[in-house]
């Protein structure tokens, strides 16, 4: 079937501690990857660790579809600074045998009596838009979506507010709930936000410190003070 990464990278985490695979946060049913082909949709760290950990399950084929154009193997600081260099690499995971293919778009997922068959795909060009007559299936019995972060969930608070929340757009053009990195108020009257929902797409270690400071802000506007760190 088709499957968000998180669940099944949630699930493997919690299989091998030990730990009750169901999740409150990641509802789902068991994913294993063993004996399967497996085609990850995604080029970033979550797809990478969808990878491994299907090659790990005794996936018998990985292949990681990327949007972007394949990077050089080398280099070139001078022509993007003050930008972030890139270049080939390749992680653990995709040394383990992962087939990856570069500036490819996922078209559809293919399926016969309710079962995924394959996923169809097409070349892109520069702008990422489709180019015609270029379309290839990939033979796939299991598939993850592991794509960038895209925006807050059109449900809870952010559907529910959206007329009185500011919402603002980033640099990847995903809609961002407004709030300072002071005391993270919304423009909504005892209303937060922190992480990813307000900074847009971004490491996990940002998501934790952002959520220690709304913690004391929060604790500062109930009592008066707080005593925990910022």
């Amino acid at each position: 079937g088709v499957h968000d990464a998180m669940p099944y990278l949630v699930q493997q985490n919690k299989r091998i501690g030990g730990e009750p695979i169901q999740s409150v946060a990641w509802p789902s049913p068991p994913i294993v990857a063993g004996g399967q082909h497996v085609v990850v949709v995604g080029g970033g760290d979550t797809a990478s660790d969808c990878v491994g950990t299907a090659f790990r399950q005794g996936a018998v084929r990985v292949t990681q579809l990327d949007i972007r154009p394949q990077p050089p193997e080398k280099e070139d600081k001078l022509s993007v600074w003050p930008y972030w260099a890139t270049k080939m690499r390749t992680s653990s995971s995709q040394a383990e045998g992962a087939e990856r293919e570069f500036q490819v778009a996922t078209l559809e997922f293919i399926g016969e009596d309710g079962a995924l068959t394959g996923v169809k795909c097409c070349e892109v060009d520069e702008k990422r838009k489709p180019i015609a007559g270029t379309e290839f299936v990939i033979r796939a019995d299991l598939a993850f979506i592991a794509i960038g972060f895209a925006g807050p969930a059109a449900v809870g608070p952010v559907s529910e507010l959206a007329g009185q929340m500011k919402i603002a757009i980033d640099s990847r053009r995903s809609n961002n709930v407004e709030a300072n990195d002071r005391d993270y108020k919304t423009s909504v009257e005892k209303l937060y936000a922190a992480g990813d929902v307000r900074r847009g797409q971004s490491l996990v270690v940002w998501a934790i410190r952002e959520g220690r400071q709304a913690a004391r802000s929060i604790d500062e506007a109930l009592m008066g003070s707080s005593v925990l760190p910022r």
